[in-house]
């Protein structure tokens, strides 16, 4: 998912370029309920977060499993948290024809994956929020959140238009702005049910009456009852799109994609860098708040050689990325074997 929400039609390349409305989008033995937990706030770089974890360059590093049956997806979840990363993510997609692989409900698998492990964060790479209903959506938050103890993570996402949820379905958004439209009013409907207070809602497409969430989400803390979002942010540094990263500034970080020529390559820490420096003097334009944890979110697929995967995240994590999601596209390398193999090694680290 790079901003939308399945994987790549290009086997090789992933998922939601949303920018573009093509498939350019990266989505993308214990068996008892976890306790529930306050979420620790990561140490701050700046007013980025971060936290220093078992890769030893402070940055977390998760994984997306991509491929597999359901019950190989769920051990690999459970694999990821044996095995040391610091997340695992589903990816969200309903029906890719140009990628006709094995595709499950993210919820379900976040749901399994919440009762099975203790420590690591859950999230879809990324959920097609333009596709989804934002009370059935906060209904599904709410539960993955409580079974595992506040381990949820949103990155969100306009969506990919070769997935059949857009285009084989009469009435669903097709266009970029209706879409980025939606995900703003889904992003304004999840801030206001959070709050467990009784509330009608109006958005530019969204219309509501009255209506309540209970539970909150579990208290984490800076941020309180509340689920981190992490929409996709479109980054150019040589014109810098204000309203795809003032979305992002509004939430919890950004899962960042580059746009146009070099929507499918990996950033690198001169991107994530002028990306932070642009970031941190928007922020104090729009006068938020600098206390509140910000992620910076890479994701692509590591060197093989693990010394060279160490030192780009490294590299990353010094320019100010807080999180690198190994994310594998090509169904053809990235086998189920291959996948849990990779789990098991754990993280590079240095």
């Amino acid at each position: 998912p790079r901003g939308a929400e399945s994987p790549p039609s290009t086997p090789s390349r992933s998922p939601d370029r949303s920018a573009q409305g093509t498939v350019a989008s990266r989505h993308l033995g214990r068996g008892r309920l976890p306790r529930p937990a306050v979420w620790v706030g990561p140490r701050s770089v700046g007013w980025m977060s971060a936290a220093t974890t078992g890769t030893g360059s402070g940055i977390k590093v998760g994984v997306v499993g991509s491929f597999g049956s359901a019950a190989q997806v769920l051990e690999m979840a459970v694999g990821a948290e044996d095995a040391g990363w610091d997340g695992f993510f589903s990816w969200d997609g309903l029906s890719l024809l140009s990628m006709p692989v094995d595709t499950f409900d993210p919820w379900a698998v976040l749901a399994a994956a919440a009762v099975r492990t203790e420590r690591i964060t859950l999230g879809a790479m990324v959920f097609a929020l333009p596709r989804r209903k934002p009370w059935e959506v906060v209904r599904q938050a709410l539960t993955v959140d409580h079974l595992s103890g506040g381990r949820l993570v949103l990155p969100v996402g306009v969506g990919v238009l070769d997935d059949g949820g857009f285009s084989a379905v009469p009435g669903q958004p097709q266009s970029l702005r209706e879409r980025a439209e939606l995900l703003d009013d889904a992003l304004a409907y999840l801030d206001r049910a959070w709050t467990g207070e009784r509330f009608t809602f109006e958005g530019t497409h969204v219309r509501t009456g009255e209506m309540q969430f209970l539970p909150r989400p579990v208290e984490r803390a800076v941020v309180g009852h509340h689920v981190p979002v992490w929409p996709v942010g479109v980054w150019d540094a040589e014109r810098p799109p204000a309203r795809s990263l003032d979305r992002t500034l509004r939430a919890d970080g950004i899962v960042l994609q580059l746009r146009g020529d070099r929507g499918f390559d990996v950033p690198t820490p001169d991107d994530v860098s002028a990306l932070v420096g642009w970031l941190t003097t928007r922020r104090a334009e729009l006068g938020l708040d600098a206390d509140r944890p910000f992620d910076v979110v890479v994701q692509g697929e590591l060197p093989a050689d693990r010394s060279a995967a160490a030192d780009q995240l490294a590299g990353l994590a010094d320019a100010g990325a807080t999180w690198w999601v190994e994310s594998r596209w090509n169904p053809e390398t990235a086998t189920p074997d291959s996948l849990l193999a990779a789990i098991h090694a754990g993280p590079p680290r240095h």
